[in-house]
């Protein structure tokens, strides 16, 4: 017997949950300039095709680690981070902006009851940094930043996190990611994901459910067809990190 297909119901409830960095605000040239400049501060060979392919999208934790190439005490991570994040909040204090569309867009999912949360990697400060300076903060319901999980991205669990708070089934949540880590973290997550070409090409961005170079390419239209589309993508399965 075929498969039936499931039909959207007109009203049928759903949620929408972005990452900050690269998503929200195109900051990502910031956070590499500030990656660049705190790296050679301390010595540090930066390699910026292996910083974007290896590092970016994940926790300060992890990239910390990865640049010094060792474990490292967790007060000593903590005011490295602290230190990295005052110097990026400098840089990019002039510049911050919502990326294009997306205010357009918000509206648009809060009148139709779009459930609506930011899921990042970034500490709180950088997250109420944002908003405050992009005055987005009344469109979201939930906002979760990585003080909010143990485990960061790729591992799934700031988006189920995200979908509890929206009290909505990951299964009817659709994510809006810019990283490699982030998309795996969705899709280990079970949700829909599409993906914007900030920190890569579309060819590098594969596994994501639609691809799109701005938000001004979305409309609630378009995400609820999305989700009820039966995934087509290929090698979706990520193997678990040791």
């Amino acid at each position: 017997m075929a498969k039936q297909k499931k039909e959207f119901k007109p009203g049928t409830p759903f949620s929408v949950i972005f990452d900050m960095d690269g998503v929200i605000v195109d900051n990502r040239r910031y956070h590499f300039r500030a990656w660049r400049l705190f790296a050679r501060k301390y010595g540090i060979p930066f390699d910026p095709d292996q910083f974007r392919n290896q590092l970016f999208g994940r926790t300060n934790d992890q990239i910390l680690k990865g640049l010094f190439k060792r474990s490292l005490p967790a007060e000593e991570i903590g005011a490295l981070a602290k230190e990295k994040e005052a110097l990026y909040r400098k840089i990019y204090q002039s510049h911050v902006r919502p990326a294009r569309g997306l205010v357009k867009l918000l509206a648009s999912l809060k009148a139709h009851r779009v459930g609506l949360a930011v899921a990042t990697a970034a500490p709180r400060i950088n997250l109420d940094f944002v908003l405050e300076q992009t005055n987005l903060r009344s469109h979201f319901s939930a906002l979760l930043d990585a003080a909010e999980v143990r485990h960061g991205k790729p591992a799934p669990e700031i988006y189920l996190k995200a979908a509890a708070r929206l009290n909505t089934a990951p299964s009817r949540c659709i994510a809006v990611e810019d990283s490699l880590p982030g998309i795996e973290s969705v899709l280990r997550a079970g949700m829909k994901v599409v993906a914007i070409t900030t920190a890569h090409p579309r060819e590098e961005l594969c596994h994501a459910d639609l691809v799109v170079d701005h938000f001004a390419a979305l409309s609630y239209d378009i995400f609820r067809t999305l989700l009820d589309r039966e995934s087509a993508k290929p090698n979706r399965n990520f193997k678990e990190e040791k």
